[in-house]
């Protein structure tokens, strides 16, 4: 459990950090490949293993990063077009609504026995999120506009399954650290290859606070991805029961930082998600 309760506060960290990029006007795509960049050099300072090309090019799991790393900048890009054009709450729920993709994955391959409370815990925690995450003066969407929350609800929950099947049929211990290390590499030189492609219209202007942004998203990043995995091959709780205490812990523990440092203030709504995220995080954990 320990690896779990380390991988919600680095993932909540990462929502303090994007809070204080609005603070300090810090442009989010810069510090992102900055921050995947980061995230890459501490997975590789963690792994004692080789890491030559040959070396990792010969691991059944090489395929696997490169096709990751592609996701999280592709899914990024879609999350920030869905909260442009149909609203943040839109692209949070989307985001974490998500969850139930490798919930179901888990029963469905692996075989994983839920028992009727978890089940009814895994449904209320997603009826949290909703509640936790719409706002009161939330922008109305047309149908058209659904195509974009589709995309994110699936490209996050492939992500999720992706890491998963990965944890479960391909990853030792020792690799944990150089895969999650990979994945961040590639979201890194896909990231590169985009503002590579942008630079041809508009020069590059290399700013302080961008790369300062980064380096503190970047180490928590990392740890949020480390941590899951090593919760996921703890065996105490499905792939299942994880995936939903990650999310919905995360979300309940966001709300809480969002309150008490930045002073956010909250609908009956998003109490009712916090209170719903709790009754299922004690459902999934206990029964």
């Amino acid at each position: 459990m320990i690896y779990l309760a380390l991988s919600v506060l680095s993932s909540t960290l990462i929502f303090v950090v994007f809070k204080l990029f609005d603070v300090y006007k810090i442009q989010t795509l810069y510090a992102i490949i900055t921050n995947y960049v980061v995230a890459c050099l501490v997975g590789f300072f963690l792994y004692d293993g080789p890491v030559g090309v040959s070396d990792l090019s010969n691991k059944p799991w090489f395929v696997g990063p490169i096709l990751l790393g592609i996701l999280f900048i592709v899914i990024f890009n879609l999350m920030a077009k869905t909260a442009q054009v149909s609203g943040v709450s839109v692209a949070s729920v989307a985001t974490k609504m998500s969850l139930a993709i490798p919930v179901v994955m888990g029963v469905v391959l692996y075989g994983e026995h839920l028992s009727l409370l978890q089940i009814i815990g895994i449904l209320l925690a997603l009826v949290a999120v909703y509640l936790a995450s719409i706002k009161e003066k939330s922008i109305r969407i047309n149908r058209k506009a659904l195509i974009l929350p589709l995309l994110v609800f699936l490209g996050s929950g492939v992500i999720d399954t992706s890491i998963q099947y990965f944890e479960e049929v391909h990853l030792t211990d020792r690799e944990i650290p150089v895969f999650s290390s990979m994945v961040f590499g590639f979201a890194a030189l896909t990231g590169f290859i985009f503002i590579g492609m942008k630079a041809v219209k508009t020069p590059l202007k290399i700013n302080l606070k961008n790369i300062v942004g980064g380096i503190a998203l970047g180490v928590p990043n990392y740890f949020s991805i480390y941590f899951l995995i090593r919760a996921l091959r703890s065996d105490i709780l499905s792939s299942a029961a994880i995936f939903t205490l990650n999310n919905v812990a995360i979300v309940m523990f966001s709300t809480i930082l969002g309150i008490l440092l930045f002073k956010e203030r909250l609908s009956p709504k998003n109490w009712g998600g916090v209170a719903l995220a709790i009754l299922s995080i004690i459902l999934v954990a206990l029964f």
